[in-house]
């Protein structure tokens, strides 16, 4: 039986991860950053915070993009030959960031061969503005995986209920994929479910399974965000008792639905037997937005086996100088968990509700990036 693999630091004399980022790793969570420009990338900065930092891979979305390629002059020269080729603003913006990601498939190689493809792993995701057709979206995942061309590239496609189908079918095309934008457990059971069949449908049409990587992310701190607003809302002091616990709480149950739909599944087990790599949870959003809240608070207590953890580089640099990372902390608190969510329908959140706004409004946030960039980009190659 292929058996879940945690991760761990990849096996070279030239890395140094910090004591917290090696006390995550031993708990079995590794730690993906969730940024990358070129700068970082010609700079030998991505290289740096692989060998001094721990980090050993990377995640994108459309804001990080927006962000790298709208400062500086780092892609000045592609953009002016992209121009020159009349090429429209959104196959140049996939033209940089495929450059980007490969480039930095690249630099992570030697950890995706240490560590037998679980990690050493980049995300690219798909046009936000597909995240309600299938067809689409499959069609763009293929065509980026084919322009990249790196093993260790992860294609990002939303949780939305539209593209469920085109997980499977990607999966099943022999793409490793990186499930974003889940917000609550009924989903994620939904997307656990798209995951299997996508790696049986993978089997069926002949691919290596064991070659097939996937990871589910899970938004943490958006949660607690919505949820406390709602609890200020309610205004009383059973209310206010639950503020900052939502997030915790949901990520846990989701865990548990990972114990029980994939490590635990007759069903995953029959795939695993024939070289099935397990989908592993990913925690997203983990910088809080609460100042009154531990900047490490969506680190230290979410780590445990056979998880991911992607932060942007202010919340990494706050667990290394001060987090506290104390083994698994998601296993033994799930009866807790249950209990919180209890009292939040008992003091009148309506969680069905702010599941709902979540991913509607966390596509609308990637769409907007999305637009924003391809402005951008738009007037720079008329000019």
């Amino acid at each position: 039986m292929n058996t879940p693999v945690s991760p761990r630091i990849p096996q070279s004399s030239s890395l140094n991860p910090p004591a917290p980022v090696k006390d995550l790793a031993s708990a079995g969570t590794s730690v993906w950053l969730d940024d990358l420009s070129r700068n970082r990338i010609e700079s030998g900065n991505l290289a740096d915070i692989i060998e001094n930092k721990g980090v050993v891979g990377v995640t994108t979305n459309p804001a990080i993009f927006a962000k790298a390629m709208s400062q500086g002059t780092a892609y000045d020269a592609q953009i002016a030959a992209l121009a020159a080729d009349k090429v429209p603003a959104d196959s140049a913006v996939f033209a940089m960031a495929g450059d980007d990601v490969r480039a930095a498939c690249d630099v992570f190689a030697p950890i995706y061969e240490s560590t037998e493809g679980v990690d050493g792993r980049v995300s690219l995701e798909v046009d936000p503005r597909l995240s309600a057709n299938q067809e689409a979206t499959v069609a763009q995942a293929k065509d980026l995986a084919k322009a990249v061309g790196r093993e260790n590239l992860m294609i990002k496609i939303p949780a939305t209920e539209e593209c469920l189908p085109a997980i499977t079918e990607v999966l099943g095309a022999g793409i490793s994929v990186n499930v974003t934008l889940i917000f609550s457990v009924t989903r994620y059971r939904q997307v656990i479910q798209a995951f299997i069949a996508g790696i049986a449908l993978a089997e069926e049409n002949g691919h290596d399974i064991s070659k097939i990587h996937s990871v589910a992310s899970f938004f943490i701190s958006r949660v607690d965000s919505e949820v406390d607003q709602r609890l200020d809302n309610i205004g009383t002091p059973e209310a206010a008792e639950l503020k900052g616990k939502a997030g915790l709480a949901n990520a846990r149950l989701a865990y548990a639905a990972f114990q029980e739909m994939l490590v635990n599944s007759p069903e995953w087990v029959q795939l695993a037997n024939k070289g099935g790599r397990i989908q592993r949870p990913l925690w997203a959003s983990t910088s809080v937005k609460n100042p009154e809240y531990a900047d490490t608070l969506y680190v230290s207590e979410l780590a445990g086996p056979n998880t991911v953890n992607t932060m942007p580089e202010e919340t990494l640099d706050a667990t290394i100088d001060h987090g506290k990372i104390e083994g698994d902390t998601l296993t033994a608190h799930v009866e807790d968990a249950g209990e919180t969510f209890a009292k939040l329908d008992e003091a009148g959140v309506d969680l069905g509700d702010v599941w709902a706004v979540l991913e509607t409004e966390g596509v609308q946030k990637f769409v907007d990036s999305w637009n924003e960039l391809l402005e951008t980009i738009s007037q720079q190659l008329n000019k």
